[in-house]
């Protein structure tokens, strides 16, 4: 296959017209002779960094890859030319216009994949974001950690109250050093953090094909998208911005460099990964909501909120959630691991170190 994603003639109109959002849920490959890649780079794409008409989906297979630049297209070998950048439309100014578009939009794309033909698993860490999508598909729900982490107990009282049944995978160490290097090699990266937080995709998603699914649903781009990040509200030092509308903007923008750890960790594991909360209809609908539907000091992801306190119990719409590889005990874990293999903290990264040595073995 040399595009993925979506049709041909939808990139083709989408070329054309210069509309970033097509309707899809992201797409890259080859079309008509030239390398393409959607805004927010959903789909991975590498070229060769000496030689770049060699590309490919998968970074492994080339020998020093880089990622094509989301939003651009180019001639294989030649220098990518940025077609597409993330629209920046003027906020809806009723608010509840606002929140019934975004819930079109979510159920656009919660429809979208139950249409598709394939039999779908939820990866459900108890959040609010898994869960309205573990909800709107009705799909199977699995969830990922050691035994005492956070992540378990919050999927399980989220199950409970929300009447649907659990799948649990609880790790072991021997898990984590079994999977590390193969998640290392997929994902392209070896640093610490990237790797803890593709650990847990890996793993689910091995469980869920190992019990017969092709493709694994996230709830991925939520806090990008709808202001879930404590730093967008304080406009700290991890921002430039300084409004909020800005700084969900600029976690937007790093969507591209995020995504293709995701998507390749879930792929490694032999599943299609499936993003609703990305699709085109969805990222327009929240580039339009209003600021007070963003993130204040008291409640961040307001608007998204709102939309999924109509399908869920409000005990779980309003839930914050620990981050997967704290929530996980991840993080922890392949740090103990690193100290026992030699690899103290007083060395430099000496996580990222001990994930090298891996690679090596």
């Amino acid at each position: 296959m040399t595009l993925r994603g979506a049709d041909p003639e939808t990139v083709r109109e989408a070329l054309e017209t210069a509309d970033p959002l097509p309707g899809t849920a992201g797409f890259a490959g080859e079309l008509d002779g030239r390398l393409v890649r959607d805004v927010l780079g959903r789909v991975p794409l590498f070229v060769e960094r000496e030689t770049p008409e060699r590309w490919a989906f998968e970074p492994h297979v080339l020998e020093d890859p880089v990622r094509f630049p989301a939003g651009s297209v180019g001639e294989p070998g030649s220098e990518p030319r940025r077609v597409w950048s993330i629209p920046e439309p003027t906020p809806e100014p009723d608010r509840e216009a606002a929140l019934e578009a975004l819930d079109r939009a979510i159920r656009t794309a919660a429809d979208r994949v139950r249409r598709a033909d394939r039999d779908v698993a939820v990866a459900f860490s108890g959040g609010v974001d898994s869960a309205l999508v573990a909800e709107l598909l009705d799909a199977p729900s699995y969830v990922v950690g050691f035994p005492d982490s956070h992540d378990l107990e919050a999927a399980r009282t989220a199950a409970d109250a929300m009447g649907r049944e659990l799948r649990t995978v609880e790790f072991e160490p021997a898990d984590l050093e079994r999977a590390v290097p193969e998640v290392a090699r997929a994902i392209g990266r070896t640093n610490a953090m990237d790797v803890q937080i593709a650990l847990p995709l890996y793993l689910v998603a091995e469980r869920a094909a190992a019990d017969g699914y092709d493709a694994l649903a996230v709830g991925q781009g939520a806090d990008e998208l709808f202001g879930g990040y404590e730093k967008v509200v304080r406009l700290d030092h991890r921002v430039a911005a300084d409004t909020v509308r800005g700084a969900v903007r600029e976690q937007v923008g790093s969507l591209p460099e995020q995504l293709p750890r995701d998507v390749r960790a879930i792929e490694a594991a032999g599943l299609e990964p499936v993003a609703p909360l990305l699709h085109d209809a969805v990222i327009d609908a929240a580039l339009r909501l209003p600021d007070e539907l963003l993130a204040d000091a008291d409640v961040r992801k307001r608007g998204f909120r709102r939309v999924a306190a109509r399908y869920l119990p409000e005990e779980i719409a309003t839930r914050d959630k620990k981050a997967v590889q704290y929530g996980s005990l991840v993080a922890r874990e392949l740090d103990r691991l690193a100290r026992q293999a030699g690899y103290k903290r007083r060395m430099d990264d000496h996580v990222t170190k001990y994930v090298e040595s891996l690679l090596e073995e």
